[in-house]
């Protein structure tokens, strides 16, 4: 398994696609659609573009749904859900398809829609990624980070540290590029304080000048739910059943 850490989807090689992409937003689309799954959501179908969501929604008929939307960390008027988490209950989520366009995290996706294996990780579901991967043992894993308008992002980094960390054998044929070691540094680094880093982090700061440290606090447990999103169809994730 050769490991691989791209900190934004426009990093990654254009004309290249990995075995497996695990595509990474902790604050807050993969952490969102990780709960929303987990309380029981039918699926999540990711966006990039607003107005693309509404015209499919107003088209969909096969199950109830809800649109969730976020630009600049505020909910979208006209969506019934922002990008919180913690909204992702199962008295609101369960039996829904979710319709969710983010800032940052459905541009990922969109990147590597077209892998063979497409994935999604956060600090929620770190240990279901790490058991996936090492049962399937994918040749080639890009750890892809959404970042924030294509800059770098502390949280998903550490993240992708987190569980290349435990895939990593010390050997340096394992290693695809140096920001896996780069990944596996931070994470060792500020692995027994996330709450503290994702504070300090450009996009924490914003959720913070929202009154949302509630979501912070969130985003950064580790292993609370075991529950694996996995690509059905371009776009659409639905919780592993392997």
């Amino acid at each position: 398994m050769k490991l691989f850490v791209y900190h934004t989807p426009e990093a990654t090689p254009p004309d290249q696609l990995p075995d497996c992409a695990v595509v990474i937003d902790v604050l807050r689309a993969t952490t969102t659609i990780a709960t929303a799954l987990h309380a029981g959501a039918e699926a999540v179908q990711a966006f990039s573009d607003l107005e693309a969501l509404f015209r499919f929604s107003e088209t969909w008929s096969q199950t109830p749904y809800l649109r969730a939307g976020e630009r600049g960390g505020k909910q979208v008027e006209g969506c019934d859900l922002g990008n919180s988490p913690l909204n992702c209950t199962p008295e609101v989520v369960a039996g829904k398809r979710l319709f969710l366009t983010t800032t940052n995290g459905t541009r990922a996706l969109k990147r590597v829609e077209k892998a063979p294996i497409v994935i999604t990780a956060a600090q929620v579901n770190r240990q279901s990624v790490v058991d996936f991967l090492k049962k399937e043992q994918p040749e080639t894993v890009w750890f892809v980070g959404s970042g924030w308008q294509g800059d770098y992002s502390l949280e998903d980094t550490v993240c992708a540290g987190a569980i290349a960390k435990a895939l990593w054998d010390g050997s340096s044929t394992q290693l695809g590029n140096d920001e896996v070691l780069g990944a596996i540094a931070l994470h060792q680094q500020w692995h027994q304080d996330l709450f503290s880093l994702f504070k300090l982090a450009s996009h924490g700061q914003r959720l913070l000048g929202l009154d949302n440290e509630i979501d912070i606090h969130y985003c950064a447990e580790s292993d609370r739910l075991a529950v694996l999103p996995i690509q059905t169809e371009p776009g659409v994730l639905k919780a592993y059943q392997g």
